[in-house]
């Protein structure tokens, strides 16, 4: 029997297998089993400590939550920032991870507290009421509780102007807050809901089911792109610290090594390159465009999904990648022209065309197929030793510029003492060829070096969405298949 929501009237933005009741029953039976042979050796002298335990069993038992903040299951396998991190930890330690997902956030805590798991690693605000019951291991991000309405209805302003139904996830952070804004607002009420996540109860604001929620600021924001009406009212508190949260004991091992894990991430900028990677193309949100976009998946999409997919195939990408890319370029309209005489659905030079062997540019199923060879050139210009996704992220920018000018944009970087093989680092020095200072001091000079920043931030957003579209199948096709075989390209 699988753990699932039983929120009937909504999917996960990103489906994961959940967990079941007997991979929690036997993670639990390993970590008793476990405490048992430390009783024994213990009685032939000094036992052996949590960590030393986790690493003899050479497994960490993480709990967490199915959520795109925190842990979901994408087309390439387990993802997500939370995750990420607990991946990252166990590989530290030298031992496997086993990610276990109880039906109910509620559930997290408890099963902590009473070492059904080693830690919890689930997007967990740290307060007071919960440090009774568990352990807090060191900060590593800082967000907002905030009030969610609908666009379109009243905004309210304060709590008193709630008129309303007030929805919040039992056992979350919100509700103990509810609770301590209770005293000042006498007739504040609000339901707990026990079956559903965060972005659950978001999906019902949006769906106009209910009225409100409190959500935190990471969670609103990813959210806004797929359910773009969603907006804040205002903030319930002030900024909230996350961490993972650790059984209270007097065996510190496991608690040091997390203290020790950050610290490290901290220091070599791991960590901020983590958030960058799950939230540095998010942050600013454009109600507009994404309801464009929306509306341009279903309108205009569709007569070339097909052509997508067979060119992905032929370059081995993700055809929702190539249709970001297209989309950023002409906004799939294939008979798209730029000022300076780029055209068609990927929006090729004539130079890039001609070397492609692409005789007419506004045709679409040579527009797409000479797109896709050409980004597929420009990744395997980036160096190997360069991983992913800074390297999809490094080629994008190559596409937008020219490889010649994002070399320079990296020699940049390291001069200025960043890592020219972290977009991160990259995107801050690309706009820097715009500056004669700088742009002197290159080899081929001159370039607009803040639009590949926009260009690759607006292409992962067109991604994420396009995933989370997909993932419902949203799209769909009716339309008859031209064929890539038929084109001179090839």
């Amino acid at each position: 029997m699988g753990f699932e929501s039983t929120g009937a009237i909504f999917q996960p933005a990103s489906q994961a297998a959940y967990s079941s009741v007997c991979g929690v029953r036997t993670a639990t039976v390993r970590i008793i089993l476990g405490l048992f042979l430390a009783a024994i050796l213990g009685a032939c002298g000094k036992p052996p400590s949590l960590l030393e335990q986790i690493q003899s069993g050479n497994e960490l038992v993480v709990i967490t939550r199915n959520s795109p903040t925190t842990y979901y299951e994408d087309d390439a396998g387990p993802t997500g920032f939370e995750y990420e991190l607990a991946r990252r930890f166990a590989d530290r330690l030298g031992v496997e991870l086993r990610i276990v997902v109880p039906p109910n956030f509620n559930d997290i805590l408890p099963l902590v507290a009473r070492g059904d798991a080693h830690l919890a690693a689930a997007g967990l605000t740290v307060t007071e009421k919960r440090k009774e019951k568990v352990r807090f291991g060191p900060v590593y991000q800082e967000i907002t509780p905030q009030l969610v309405y609908r666009r379109g209805s009243l905004r309210p302003k304060t709590l008193d102007d709630l008129q309303g139904h007030l929805e919040v996830v039992a056992g979350s952070s919100h509700v103990e807050r509810l609770h301590s804004l209770k005293e000042d607002h006498p007739d504040l009420s609000w339901q707990e809901n026990e079956e559903m996540e965060s972005e659950e109860l978001l999906y019902l604001v949006w769906q106009q089911l209910i009225d409100y929620t409190i959500a935190d600021s990471n969670e609103l924001t990813i959210n806004q792109r797929f359910y773009p009406e969603l907006k804040p009212a205002f903030d319930i508190s002030p900024p909230r610290s996350l961490a993972w949260a650790l059984a209270r004991s007097d065996d510190d091992s496991l608690y040091d090594a997390t203290v020790e894990f950050f610290t490290e991430l901290e220091e070599d900028g791991s960590l901020e390159q983590l958030i960058e990677r799950y939230y540095g193309h998010i942050i600013d949100f454009d109600y507009v465009g994404t309801r464009r976009y929306q509306a341009h998946i279903e309108q205009r999409l569709p007569p070339y999904l097909d052509v997508f997919k067979q060119a992905a195939e032929l370059v081995d990408m993700d055809w929702r990648l190539i249709a970001a890319i297209s989309y950023q370029e002409s906004h799939w309209d294939k008979d798209a022209v730029s000022p300076t005489g780029v055209r068609g659905l990927m929006m090729l030079t004539r130079a890039a065309a001609k070397d492609l062997g692409i005789e007419d540019r506004r045709d679409p199923v040579q527009s797409i197929l000479g797109g896709a060879r050409y980004f597929e050139r420009m990744q395997e210009k980036i160096p190997e030793r360069i991983t992913e996704p800074d390297r999809t992220w490094l080629a994008l920018a190559a596409y937008n510029v020219g490889y010649g000018h994002l070399e320079d944009a990296r020699i940049l970087t390291q001069k200025n003492g960043g890592n020219p093989d972290k977009w991160i680092d990259v995107k801050e020095n690309l706009p820097l060829l715009s500056q004669k200072k700088w742009f002197k001091q290159t080899r081929y000079g001159y370039a607009r070096g803040r639009e590949p920043v926009r260009y690759v931030e607006n292409i992962r957003s067109y991604y994420d969405i396009l995933i989370w579209y997909t993932d419902r199948e949203v799209v769909e096709v009716d339309v008859p298949k031209p064929l890539l075989l038929d084109s001179p390209a090839l």
